[in-house]
């Protein structure tokens, strides 16, 4: 467990010498500058106008509502973001130099993978929590209405970066590239995911063909759902309703556990 956190300490620092902490804190303090500058300039009423079209019987839900509108883009963009950056931290560790100084440490190769998974994984989970903390702030500051049941975003979006970072780490290890696993995550996140879950959803009764769509449910099943994770799983535990289906949940889980053994498995099996 030592071993583990040191790496992860290590990846943390890496991140600041690479700008990659600094850049996603610079993103984050631009953007809550800027929601501060309007929820402090513009009064309520015309905050709520421009998002409701009656502002009867103001509700902790519609706060709530204009926290999860702002805080939603944003979350994604950060996601988009950290997939970029965070893509380099296996090819840089297997580079020629750096993957023979770190295996001639006393740790093991699982210790090393895990610790540049859970580094990663920090950085990421620091500026979200920032982000997120900072628009709720910002917004129950302004509304006096303070919903800490909003701060639970903040493990939704993480926990959806987790899933995609396994995805990053396993493709990293097997090309020593970042490019792949970097589209591919995306390819998930933007694409693959939001369309399977349509499909599922909402137009699979229309689909005549058998195989496509049981080709189309077996993938719904197997792709990490992105799409719920950040959609109405996200907007629930926001309203402090809970997770009413954890289907979504459990199969992300268990595809970031399978990715990271696969990780591990391929990574204690290459020659260096």
């Amino acid at each position: 467990m030592r071993n583990v956190l040191l790496i992860i300490s290590y990846t943390l620092r890496e991140s600041f010498a690479r700008k990659v902490f600094i850049f996603f804190f610079g993103i984050s303090c631009f953007s809550l500058i800027i929601t501060g500058l309007i929820f402090g300039l513009a009064d309520t009423e015309s905050i709520l106008n421009s998002f409701f079209r009656s502002t009867e019987n103001l509700s902790g839900n519609i706060v709530m509502m204009i926290e999860f509108t702002i805080v939603s883009p944003l979350a994604s963009l950060g996601l988009l973001l950290s997939i970029f950056s965070a893509s380099s931290f296996i090819p840089v560790l297997l580079e020629k130099g750096n993957i023979d100084l770190f295996l001639s440490k006393p740790l093991s190769r699982p210790q090393l993978i895990l610790g540049k998974y859970f580094g990663g994984l920090l950085v990421v989970f620091i500026n979200i929590a920032f982000l997120v903390l900072g628009i709720w702030i910002i917004i129950s500051w302004k509304f006096s209405y303070w919903n800490p049941d909003f701060l639970w975003t903040i493990a939704t979006i993480t926990f959806t970066f987790a899933v995609l970072y396994s995805l990053i780490v396993f493709f990293g290890i097997i090309t020593r590239g970042s490019l792949l696993g970097m589209m591919t995550a995306y390819f998930i996140f933007i694409i693959l995911s939001p369309l399977l879950h349509a499909f599922v959803e909402q137009f699979s009764g229309f689909i005549k063909n058998g195989m496509i769509k049981k080709v189309a449910e077996i993938l719904y099943y197997i792709i990490p759902k992105t799409s719920e994770l950040m959609g109405k799983i996200n907007l629930d535990i926001a309203q402090g309703k809970g997770i009413a289906d954890f289907q979504p949940v459990i199969s992300s889980f268990l595809f970031l556990i399978l990715m990271l053994l696969f990780s591990i498995f391929l990574f204690q099996k290459k020659d260096f």
